[in-house]
């Protein structure tokens, strides 16, 4: 049996968006819509993959805060800290005050500027802070936290790559899968998502079912935001950006699960 647009879809996500062990045999127009469209997926594999370490530590004996640290660290693992280094790239870029295709090229550059270190240092900080209170509370809380603000991360990569989002480049990944996703199916999957995680907060209590599902509703209105301002200021979206936006969205869901 030859596989189904839906396996290929499911293979660029995990291919480009992880660092396991998949071949991406396909790589055009169609199977990047897939793609990202499978993209929560992923990141529902990441989360728990985070919350597992996180979860592991505290039944050896750890207390909350190297749970937290383990659980911030295990998505940069698995993707190559390149989320981590678009964030930081894309901070550079934004903070440069240089035109659009400057800026563009301070991002291309391999060294990290200090908007990026003073970016990266913050967002970091700011996970790990949010994680510790998390797990400090429970540890399913904190499991939930790191999978719905994995999850929610990716969500934000399937709704930038929306149509009506122009690449700022003719190469890379930005411009693979920029426009590709029809904003009706970005929609229902962002439904979907919100829908999915209050129902597994809804296994923690009433407060926690709402809580997951603003977590979500907050990281994708963060994300479009960064979004937003992106592509006024680059001329579109790059493979830089949707690193950024995805490490935005984790750390605003985060948040959210540490207020109250």
């Amino acid at each position: 049996m030859s596989p189904t647009p839906a396996s290929h879809g499911l293979r660029f996500a995990f291919g480009t968006l992880t660092v396991l062990p998949v071949e991406v045999t396909r790589w055009d127009r169609e199977t990047a819509r897939a793609g990202m469209l499978c993209a929560p997926v992923a990141g529902l594999v990441v989360g728990a993959g985070a919350a597992l370490a996180g979860v592991a530590l505290l039944a050896m004996g750890a207390g909350p805060l190297l749970a937290a640290v383990a659980t911030a660290a295990v998505p940069a693992a698995l993707t190559r800290g390149l989320h981590l280094d678009g964030l930081a790239d894309t901070a550079d870029g934004l903070g440069s005050g240089k035109p659009a295709q400057d800026a563009l090229r301070v991002m291309k550059q391999s060294d990290i500027g200090p908007f990026g270190v003073i970016t990266l240092l913050f967002v970091l900080l700011a996970q790990v802070a949010a994680l510790f209170q998390a797990y400090a509370s429970s540890w399913d809380r904190g499991a939930l936290a790191a999978v719905v603000s994995a999850t929610a991360a990716r969500l934000a990569l399937t709704l930038a790559a929306r149509t009506g989002v122009h690449p700022a480049r003719p190469e890379g990944l930005g411009a693979a899968v920029a426009g590709t996703v029809p904003v009706r199916a970005a929609l229902l999957v962002a439904l979907a998502v919100v829908a999915a995680a209050a129902g597994a907060g809804a296994l923690l209590g009433t407060y926690d079912l709402v809580r997951a599902a603003v977590a979500v509703a907050g990281a994708c209105a963060a994300a479009e935001l960064l979004l937003r301002h992106c592509t006024r200021r680059f001329g579109g979206i790059t493979g830089d950006v949707f690193g950024g936006l995805a490490e935005t969205a984790a750390t605003t869901a985060l948040v959210v699960f540490a207020l109250g």
